[in-house]
């Protein structure tokens, strides 16, 4: 693909030199495949994983589509967590300005009648499924107007169980709007409502290349329930920076912060449960270091996007593949390093062990003491409970959802560390999906 400027591609100057106050200059490959298309009005279906500049790719074109007399609300981007809605308003205030134009957020945790209000004054509105059908009950707003309809990581909102609301949401939009539908995967019924809301739609697909592995050391560590405090203790007190550590329910999530804040470790917890602005102080302490371990849910978690984070811990090993996809896609961003370690009992070996197979772990999960085959994954060794499992694998990069910052698309810190390292395996890539127990079904 020959490099195309943003000009080149039919960008206003408006925008263009909105970008170029961002430093941002050339477009990533994935914007190259979907703006021209959708600035020339064509339904669009993109498959391209998190971390590919989708938000841009679909954000310059639609806001160059809308006029600034145009009914309000004239467009409507639909996201699964209330922290990608805000990241996409963060990525796109500074474009839309460039044209006079309002966008909001709409998502829960905050109050209904003033967010209504402003949502109701704008041109664009990012929204999580939940809330915006909340908002439409109460006729803060209609769609009636919307003449383009984003869905961005639609594989999750379907992961989430969201699949009726948005049903009922684009049948509120009118029937000769345009649709741009953005997944990580267009199988099964992510493809099937894809063809259900668009129509002759373009299709593009961008894979990233396999050229640039990141690097990450994959660990799983034997540890069974009654260990894990000790064990994760011990791992926050090696060389170490940003840490995030997974759980599986909001309750094991604040009950562990609790027992880490009376160990003398700085921590805070994020799920569902916690306000939209328990959630953005929460994570704002951790991107500036205030507190440097941060307890998640995987729900709660969807959104996080930083560079910082060296380690991902998972106290309650992941539900399956995806699930280990997402949470150790957290660290190496940036083309920076970073390590990945799984606590696992005997009661989740065996799953485990399928997991570390299909990632080409194997090597790795069978150096914390379990071996790995068909039919089990039993002890082969008692386990070192200091440290059990080095080894390290090559994973694939989770990157940044957004762009700009730092003088280019994206951004990150140096960081440096000292760690020893096993043998090499191909790991995961961050392809922007992760279903888990918890994150199914209520409303963002």
């Amino acid at each position: 693909m020959s490099q195309k400027t943003f000009a080149d591609l039919g960008v206003s100057n408006a925008v263009v030199e909105a970008l170029t106050k961002r430093g941002i200059e050339s477009p990533f490959p994935i914007q190259q495949l979907v703006i021209e298309d959708v600035l020339d009005g064509h339904d669009v279906l993109a498959k391209s994983p998190t971390g590919s500049g989708k938000t841009l790719a679909f954000g310059l074109p639609l806001v160059d589509r809308i006029e600034a007399e145009d009914p309000r609300p004239s467009a409507l981007i639909l996201a699964p967590t209330r922290e990608l809605a805000t990241q996409i308003v963060d990525e796109l205030y500074s474009i839309a300005h460039a044209r006079a134009l309002k966008v909001t957020a709409v998502y829960g945790g905050v109050g209904l009648e003033k967010q209504g209000r402003e949502a109701g004054r704008s041109h664009i509105i990012v929204a999580t499924p939940g809330r915006l059908e909340d908002q439409l009950q109460r006729k803060a707003f209609s769609l009636e107007h919307v003449k383009m309809l984003v869905l961005d990581e639609a594989d999750r909102m379907l992961d989430m169980g969201f699949r009726p609301v948005v049903d009922r949401i684009v049948a509120k939009c009118p029937a000769g709007r345009q649709t741009v539908f953005f997944s990580a995967t267009l199988d099964g019924e992510a493809g099937k409502i894809a063809e259900r809301y668009t129509e002759d739609a373009r299709l593009h697909e961008f894979t990233p290349a396999e050229a640039k592995p990141v690097d990450i050391e994959h660990r799983f560590l034997r540890a069974e329930r009654d260990d894990r405090l000790g064990a994760l203790m011990r791992e926050l007190r090696s060389d170490r920076e940003l840490t995030l550590v997974f759980v599986r329910t909001k309750r094991g999530a604040d009950r562990l912060v609790k027992r880490l804040n009376r160990e003398g470790f700085e921590a805070v917890a994020m799920h569902g449960d916690k306000s939209q602005r328990q959630r953005e102080k929460a994570l704002a302490r951790f991107e500036a270091g205030e507190v440097d371990t941060l307890v998640a849910t995987d729900v709660a978690a969807r959104g996080i996007d930083i560079n910082g984070i060296s380690h991902v811990i998972q106290f309650d090993p992941p539900d399956d593949r995806e699930g280990y996809v997402h949470r150790v896609g957290r660290t190496a961003r940036a083309g920076k390093s970073g390590v990945g370690i799984t606590f696992v009992g005997l009661e989740q070996a065996k799953d485990m062990a399928k997991i570390a197979a299909d990632l080409k772990l194997t090597r790795e999960f069978e150096l914390s003491g379990f071996r790995s085959n068909s039919t089990s994954a039993a002890p082969s060794r008692p386990a070192d409970t200091n440290r059990s499992g080095g080894g390290q694998g090559r994973g694939g990069q989770g990157g940044r959802g957004g762009q700009g910052g730092g003088g280019g698309q994206g951004g990150g810190k140096a960081r440096a560390r000292n760690r020893s390292r096993g043998g090499s395996g191909a790991g995961a890539s961050d392809s922007g999906s992760g279903r888990s127990g918890s994150s199914r079904g209520g409303r963002s």
